[in-house]
């Protein structure tokens, strides 16, 4: 029998703890199998006063203690846009380690969320809803959107960006097409491939006379970056401070749209017939 887990890269911010196991609850509840939800990192530093009592799990020390009843056989969904060194590097590190400590196990990795070079319409069709339904709120549909995400050093990753505000382009038919930013990025020109920051790109949006601007966000979990007080919006309000005149509205994370689950069950049935 294998043991199921949604795995996040992880986050001292209780919200991405408590998050992470509403969305593997409703993952277990489509597919009829207890999916445990489990960060590789940094979420066990969290007070277990706000994770309701419950300590968050963290992936060497899940592992280790069902090796340690004698499970063998785990089967592990990344809660990644792309194939990132979290699962290229880390993961594998630690199989390796648990392998010399335990013995030997099999760990089969799911696909991520938006595996190139493929990809999957249905992310897009989340980002381009979320624009939408900010757009109806705001009674405009011509608002200007750009698609958000963390940035990293490795361009796959960016790929994955560039494809999805591409699709969403590709939707939003006659409204302006959506822009691409970064929340942060590394120094160096060899990080070029990284595209806009997004503080420049809100920016240059004010100095052009823009008053309204959608905030696309391309994250899954609450935490230091995103949600309230993470770092996207306090680079919103700070170019703000500079440009009264101008708005900023975000939209929900993408583990707030239902089609995710839709894209789990694919992932997870991919690598287990038994679901």
């Amino acid at each position: 029998m294998s043991i199921y887990l949604l795995v996040d890269n992880g986050s001292k911010n209780p919200a991405a703890t408590l998050r992470l196991r509403e969305l593997a609850m409703l993952l277990g509840q489509r597919v009829d199998k207890t999916i445990h939800p489990v960060s590789l990192q940094h979420a066990d530093a969290i007070d277990t006063a706000e994770l309701e009592g419950k300590p968050a799990n963290t992936f060497n020390a899940f592992l280790r203690y069902h090796l340690g009843k004698g499970e063998r056989e785990f089967i592990v969904l990344p809660l990644f846009f792309g194939v990132s060194r979290a699962l290229t590097s880390f993961i594998p590190q630690q199989v390796e380690s648990l392998t010399a400590d335990c013995g030997d196990f099999v760990l089969k990795l799911a696909d991520v969320i938006y595996p190139l070079p493929a990809g999957d319409d249905r992310l897009a069709q989340i980002v381009f809803e979320h624009i939408r339904t900010a757009q109806a709120v705001l009674a405009d549909d011509k608002v200007r959107a750009v698609v958000v995400d963390h940035g990293s050093p490795i361009p796959e990753i960016t790929e994955v960006r560039k494809r999805i505000a591409q699709s969403v382009a590709a939707l939003l038919n006659d409204t302006p097409t959506p822009g691409e930013a970064v929340m942060e990025r590394r120094d160096g020109k060899e990080y070029d491939f990284n595209g806009e920051l997004l503080a420049d790109w809100l920016r240059y949006q004010a100095e052009q006379g823009a008053t309204t601007v959608v905030i696309a966000m391309l994250f899954f979990l609450p935490g230091r970056h995103a949600g309230v007080a993470g770092d996207v919006e306090e680079i919103c309000d700070n170019v703000v401070k500079d440009y009264p005149q101008l708005t900023c509205t975000v939209t929900p994370l993408i583990t707030e749209h239902p089609l995710l689950i839709d894209i789990l069950v694919d992932r997870l049935r991919a690598v287990d017939s038994s679901t």
